[in-house]
């Protein structure tokens, strides 16, 4: 039994770096890489087959050619000479490489700086080159110690430890819980791959229950190495680069093989290497299924139930197609698989010449292909050959008749079985929606996918997947019914969740995006940041009160947002909306400076003055000695709420958030009356005319006081309120 680890093969750094690439060439452009983009040789080789340079030092890039920066990354002086040299760079370093950098690069002056993982490694000799102070390397928990002992990092007053992304988890948990004892000021930031980590503890387990693992990748690979060494402590290992090492490893003996791959592995090695273990092993199963295959010949009296025989047999597992093909059959048998190569085309039919037959062979139009095709043409052309099952032996025409369909279905349900296995996505058409579910055609075969597997939100018509190309995995096969189960589902979140660990990875605070608002709730709106959801607070929606977050945003507002902190532990996303420019308060600095006359809106009285709106989020306060000239008993007495009235900015305090205004001084200030008397008359006989004329109210130190605090009060409730 052959067992093939679900994490094998490209993670989403190197297959970002490699398809990117790939893109460039695509697109017709010159490439060269720093250095192998990854350490797989004959990936490298197929690159260079297409023109693509492998160059050492950025000064190195020819003319007109764009550099790619690989999935390892650099030391900080590459970048910066390829900034000041203008030369054309694309930088593929690993998001969670990157991720490395700035943590270091944001600390203090002087910080000291740990690293798990082999000093010599690009990788690590690009995140050393950003650390701010001294920086050790330390690839176990033997040279950990060794450190700590030579250096007195405890008088240090900042000391942080990072690793590798390809660092072994293992040795990781044996030298966090070093540092965390002897040194509690130490601040250790977990930063090897989940994929990574996913991967060797996958590895760990498969190992365990195999007594052989083969392990593919190239030898200078790092994380190979380590998936190597952790294998290696469980079962007999094997480390190859390519399927033609297999000729000289012996696996007969053992019964159980487990099958993993390094991160820098394409899936085209990883399926050539199955594909040569199982031909290794296909003698032995031919024999253990040759008797069922000659007892179903045996039995099978006419040619539909030589046929019906043949493909349970194939569908149950008990034969499969390459037995069948190799098989000897009896000359007088109708139900067998044959080749034949194509000779003739017509608009309803197929002629083949078929090998060993003396009659002439014919594929009707209907048993041609398992996609829908509108003519022969589109599914074979002339001198194919083919692999096709004997349906009838008409003698007395001469001709027999054949199906490639039938053939087709074969191949498509072993590699829909193989899938399973494998956890291979598939790709197919959802051809029609039934009861529970829709139908989904793959290899000439149809897959059931329940409605809670779709994808689709509960409620939702399922219609909207009709004719459409999915993508899916198998999670359950019927052997003897020949019925497969699928779910689109784990594919979306499977893809979902890669993308938002790579948008996690590059995502830091005070970082501007654009987003969607997905969904609002009545203390803020959830927008979509490129497969991520984050929130923006009600309080971060406008700088006025608003009741409701629709006040301001809609479901499907695309909206530009400031990331304000990032909670890693639980994974949420605070985001900020509002901007510095919209603040009332910049705005009433930028336009409205003291001296301002303008017209305000009464919005509220009191006893000791009114408070006006100036522009919208400001309100100042019109004391009542500023509302005129005269005396005024109480603002009530002139004044009332909605009144627009002139006024003029004598004082504005930004820290406490204060504007005083006057409308007495849009006012022509009266003149006074001079009261002339004669020295001796009484001071009952003056007249009402000759008296002094009254000012307005004016307050004592102790009074303004207590009005100010009253003040304060006000604004201070008016603040909670809208916070609340």
């Amino acid at each position: 039994m052959i067992k093939l680890a679900k994490t094998a093969g490209f993670c989403f750094g190197v297959d970002r770096a490699v398809n990117l690439v790939y893109e460039l060439i695509e697109k017709g452009e010159k490439v060269c890489t720093l250095g192998p983009i990854i350490h797989n040789s004959q990936l490298v080789a197929d690159l260079e087959s297409k023109g693509v340079k492998i160059i050492e030092n950025i000064e190195d890039c020819p003319k007109g050619y764009t550099v790619v920066i690989r999935t390892h990354g650099v030391e900080k002086s590459v970048i910066d000479s390829a900034k000041e040299k203008a030369v054309d760079f694309i930088n593929a370093t690993c998001p969670f490489v990157l991720k490395i950098h700035r943590i270091v690069s944001e600390q203090e002056e002087g910080t000291v700086t740990l690293i798990a993982g082999d000093e010599n490694h690009p990788e690590v000799m690009g995140i050393r080159s950003y650390c701010r102070g001294e920086s050790y390397v330390f690839k176990n928990q033997q040279e950990l110690e060794k450190i700590l002992n030579l250096h007195s990092l405890g008088e240090k007053n900042s000391l942080i430890c990072v690793a590798q992304t390809t660092f072994s988890l293992k040795e990781w948990k044996k030298c966090e819980k070093i540092l965390k004892k002897l040194y509690t000021n130490c601040r250790i930031y977990s930063t090897i791959c989940n994929a990574t980590a996913d991967r060797q503890q996958e590895a760990a387990s498969l190992s365990q229950e195999a007594e052989a693992m083969i392990v593919i990748g190239g030898r200078h690979s790092s994380n190979t190495c380590k998936l190597r060494d952790v294998c290696k402590a469980n079962a007999d290992t094997f480390l190859i680069e390519t399927a033609d090492e297999l000729k000289s490893i012996d696996l007969s003996s053992y019964k159980v093989i487990g099958v993993t791959a390094g991160a820098s592995t394409p899936s085209v090695i990883i399926k050539e290497v199955l594909k040569t273990m199982s031909e290794e092993n296909i003698e032995k199963e031919v024999e253990t299924t040759s008797a069922v295959t000659e007892e179903v010949v045996e039995t099978a009296d006419t040619a539909d139930k030589a046929d019906t025989a043949a493909v349970k047999a194939s569908a149950d597992g008990e034969a499969t197609f390459e037995e069948m093909l190799e098989k000897s059959f009896r000359e007088d048998e109708n139900s067998k698989v044959v080749k034949g190569t194509v000779v003739n085309i017509t608009p309803t039919e197929v002629f083949v010449d078929v090998e060993g037959r003396k009659q002439t062979g014919v594929i009707a139009f209907e048993d041609l292909s398992t996609q829908p095709v509108e003519k022969p043409e589109d599914a074979v052309s002339i001198g194919d050959k083919l692999d096709l099952v004997i349906m009838k032996t008409d003698d007395s025409e001469g001709v027999l008749k054949l199906s490639k369909k039938l053939v087709d279905q074969f191949k498509g349900w072993e590699d829909i079985v193989a899938a399973k296995e494998s956890d291979e996505i598939l790709e197919g058409t959802v051809i029609s929606v039934v009861k529970g579910g829709v139908i989904v055609a793959t290899k000439g075969s149809r897959v059931f996918v329940p409605a809670s597997l779709t994808g689709v939100p509960r409620g939702q018509d399922l219609d909207v997947l009709k004719d459409t190309t999915v993508r899916f995995k198998i999670i359950d096969v019927n052997q003897s019914r020949r019925r497969a189960v699928g779910s689109i589902k784990v594919v979306v979140n499977e893809e979902r969740k890669a993308q938002q660990e790579a948008l996690w990875a590059s995502l830091e605070e005070g970082q501007k995006l654009t987003g969607t608002v997905k969904s609002l709730t009545s203390y803020g709106a959830f927008v979509d940041i490129g497969g991520m959801d984050g929130m923006i607070h009600i309080s971060e929606l406008s700088w006025n009160r608003i009741k409701h977050p629709s006040e301001i945003v809609n479901v499907g507002d695309v909206v530009e947002v400031t990331i304000k902190k990032l909670d890693e532990e639980n994974k949420k996303i605070s985001l900020g909306f509002k901007k510095i420019e919209d603040n009332p308060w910049e705005i009433l600095k930028r336009d409205y400076p003291v001296g301002t006359d303008c017209k305000a809106k009464i919005v509220s009285l009191a006893t000791f003055g009114a408070f006006a709106n100036i522009i919208p989020g400001i309100d100042g306060l019109i004391h009542i000695s500023q509302i005129s000239w005269k005396r005024v008993k109480t603002p009530a007495d002139v004044l009332s709420v909605g009144d627009e009235v002139d006024v003029r900015i004598i004082d504005i305090d930004f820290d406490k958030k204060r504007v005083s205004l006057s409308m007495k001084e849009r006012i022509e200030k009266p003149e006074e009356t001079i009261a002339i008397l004669s020295d001796d008359a009484p001071a009952d006989e003056k007249t009402e005319d000759e008296a002094p004329a009254e000012t307005a109210t004016e307050l004592s130190p102790a009074e303004e006081a207590v009005e100010e605090e009253t003040v304060v009060e006000e604004e201070t409730a008016e603040t909670t309120e809208d916070a609340e």
